[in-house]
């Protein structure tokens, strides 16, 4: 199943005093608040218009002027550009015959180049690349900003002799046009499959046939704005020929397709998603036809094997005629027949269960092994189940103290690439020929900060609810413990997206290098834990987050490692909510929050953009008892002035078609009501990674951290 996550994944790298009980806040009761009726600002969400738009530039110019004119400013950009223009960064993107692949950026590859060298020639360390597509180029020559969102082969197993769709985004949108790309000649296809701009999904059936769920006109869309229609397609045929296959409901998530490779054959597949972590698998069986698969409703496709599929649950799940039941968080394989079947006992073999702080990350099936991604208390683990001796290995031999990950490996070939990186070691890339065979490194990015006076620490700290939440703190050696440690924390929690101890060049040159600490919190509501640790904080269940996240906060100062005037807080999408949720719950405990493309109105968010698909989340507006929840959180509603708020900085875009920046536009204007400062920065492009490319990103983090600079160390 694929899901359209929530998650602003170039913010999750960067990523309070003693003994202090949580203050009691005079929190609004439920329908004292602002509603949808009595809301002044909702002018601030026509994301392009003229007056919306001259407000967003009249609050950009002196948020801009005030963080570029800082002395810190330019040599911050510097150390950022500086990360961006490295050509000793990794430079392995995929592999396929004989070639690796990797899509290019950098200060004159503005928007980037998809390339690709021998495997020969790019192990050797001198790689001869050649050129596949490139997109300044392309961007050049068609007049649009174009962003690279990735393609997807008729005929992964012979890239180079195939054809390929090609996903480009004007902008950084979510929205994108798929165009057919001739990987032999290198050029667009004349005539080929062409979907104009539009949350498409597809998936390829032949050469001539895709499957399509796109906007097909008035009403094909989800209340989240997803298409629920999956039609097909065939080669020459206008979008308004396509045949229905395939529908969902309006009130689903979105409805799509996709295929699996089993080694022999691909398998192609459709998928409902009622809500955003529920789904329902149909095979596509004869005719055409779908048959629904007998599997739990929380459950993620992994891979198909000699007639098994393999899948991760997360939820209880007792298979239809078995007496067992299988606890949520395990990986499991049982016989796609049996799953299609409508009668008849389903067998069902486990190949991993979680414990307390033992959780599956991920998995991959190769031609010989499954290979299991596992999380002990937040760091990697890799073992491996090699298919003919039916027995588990002890593990792949890897770094055990941070971040391991498959990144590379395919049912059709034998060799699997891995990566490894921590908080203070950079990423490399780790390769064996043989499933069997330990890997080991092929490339290693050099050190882009110095860590040698760096340490890094686990933490827990102890919830409201007595739950142990763990940290990671790092800080230079020897520091003084007085609370005078400028610190910044950053968090998610939220989607079951794990927050994990990855490198960032931009947090250790800009922020660590400079006498600062980072913490990075492992908060409910993300998957650092499992299923169970993100499903602890769903709806109504929500405070444990916010609540997990002040615990941090105030252990951070109860040590002595900073204290609220060298505190800030950083967090983006989801993680941009829990910002505002400090600002409103607990702002005496921070003197800076960095507030990135964030959910502030909890009750009208389901009606904006891609909102209504995350109610599964936050709960809905819609239904009274949540309602009654929301209004007594939501950020924007229960904003009041106070004295101990800190100054944040919003940080947005424009073309974020994901979370509307009228998130942020409303709650900025709304604290210039109430007279409380703030800065504000909303890119024109960029999407909801707010930067449509790496010299985007470099400019405004060195914005962010000219901002902590000013907020914490001065």
């Amino acid at each position: 199943m694929r899901k359209f996550v929530l998650a602003l994944v170039s913010f999750a790298a960067i990523g309070a005093c003693a003994n202090m009980e949580n203050a009691n806040m005079s929190e609004p009761k439920a329908g004292q608040v602002t509603t949808t009726k009595t809301d002044q600002y909702q002018w601030l969400e026509d994301v392009n218009g003229v007056r919306a738009l001259n407000w967003v530039r009249a609050h950009n110019e002196p948020s801009l002027a005030r963080l570029r004119n800082d002395s810190r400013y330019q040599g911050l950009e510097n150390d950022a550009m500086a990360i961006i223009r490295a050509t000793d960064r990794l430079t392995f993107g995929g592999y396929s015959q004989g070639y690796v692949t990797n899509f290019w950026q950098d200060a004159t590859q503005v928007r980037g180049l998809w390339r690709r060298a021998t495997f020969a020639s790019w192990r050797s360390g001198s790689p001869q690349w050649e050129t596949i597509l490139d997109i300044d180029k392309l961007a050049r020559d068609e007049g649009k900003n174009w962003v690279y969102k990735g393609s997807s082969c008729l005929d992964p197993n012979d890239q180079w002799n195939t054809t390929c769709m090609i996903s480009l985004s004007d902008g950084g949108k979510d929205a994108v046009v798929e165009r057919e790309f001739d990987m032999n000649t290198r050029t667009f296809v004349n005539g080929g499959f062409n979907l104009p701009e539009a949350k498409s999904d597809f998936t390829w059936v032949d050469k001539d046939t895709l499957l399509v769920a796109t906007d097909w006109g008035e009403g094909s869309l989800t209340e989240s704005g997803y298409p629920y229609i999956v039609k097909v397609l065939k080669r020459g045929q206008a979008l308004s020929q396509a045949v229905e296959l395939f529908r969902g409901t309006r009130t689903d998530v979105s409805a799509s397709s996709f295929r699996l490779d089993d080694g022999v054959n691909f398998h192609h597949f459709f998928n409902r998603g009622p809500t955003f972590f529920t789904s329902k698998t149909f095979y596509m069986g004869p005719n055409n036809q779908p048959q629904e698969l007998a599997l739990p409703s929380k459950a993620s496709i992994i891979g198909l094997r000699e007639g098994k599929l393999y899948f991760s649950i997360e939820e209880n799940w007792q298979p239809r005629g078995n007496n067992q039941t299988y606890p949520t968080g395990s990986l499991l394989a049982a016989p796609i027949a049996s799953l299609i079947a409508t009668s008849g006992q389903i067998d069902v073999n486990s190949y991993f269960s979680p414990s307390e702080r033992r959780s599956l990350q991920g998995a991959s099936l190769t031609k010989d092994a499954l290979i299991v991604e596992i999380s002990e208390n937040v760091k990697s683990t890799i073992i491996k189940y090699e298919f003919a001796s039916r027995a588990l290995t002890n593990g792949v031999r890897l770094p055990q103290n941070g971040v391991a990950s498959v990144i590379d490996s395919g049912m059709r070939q034998d060799e699997v690439f891995y990566s490894y990186n921590d908080l203070l070691t950079p990423p490399s890339i780790l390769y064996s020929s043989q499933t069997h065979e330990d890997p080991h490194v092929v490339q290693s990015q050099p050190a882009r900060f110095n860590a040698s006076d760096l340490v890094v620490e686990q933490h827990e700290a102890i919830s409201k609810d007595g739950t142990k939440v763990p940290y990671f703190l790092v800080h230079k050696r020897g520091i003084a413990m007085n609370g005078s440690t400028p610190t910044l924390l950053y968090g998610y929690g939220g989607f079951e997206v794990s927050q994990r101890p990855n490198y960032s060049a931009y947090v250790g040159k800009l922020w660590l290098e400079r006498g600062g600490a980072y913490a990075l919190a492992n908060i409910r509501g993300g998957g650092e834990l499992g299923p169970d640790w993100h499903q602890a904080g769903l709806k109504l269940k929500r405070q444990v987050v916010y609540d997990d996240f002040i615990a941090i906060a105030e252990d951070l100062i109860a040590t002595n490692v900073t204290s609220p005037r060298r505190l800030g807080i950083m967090g983006g999408s989801n993680g941009g909510l829990l910002m505002g949720v400090m600002l409103t719950q607990r702002p005496e405990l921070f003197n800076a929050a960095v507030v990135q493309v964030p959910l502030l109105d909890m009750l009208r968010y389901h009606l904006l953009l891609a909102g209504a698909s995350w109610v599964d989340e936050y709960g809905s507006p819609d239904v009274p008892a949540e309602r009654a929840w929301l209004e007594r959180l939501s950020p924007y509603n229960i904003l009041r002035k106070r004295d101990d708020m800190p100054e944040p900085f919003f940080v947005t875009s424009t073309k974020d078609d994901r979370v509307h920046p009228a998130h942020a536009r409303k709650f900025a204007a709304k604290m210039e009501e109430l007279g409380m400062p703030f800065l504000y920065y909303e890119n024109i492009d960029g999407g909801h990674g707010a930067a449509a490319n790496l010299v985007e990103a470099a400019k405004r983090r060195a914005l962010e951290y000219t901002y902590l600079s000013q907020k914490l160390m001065d």
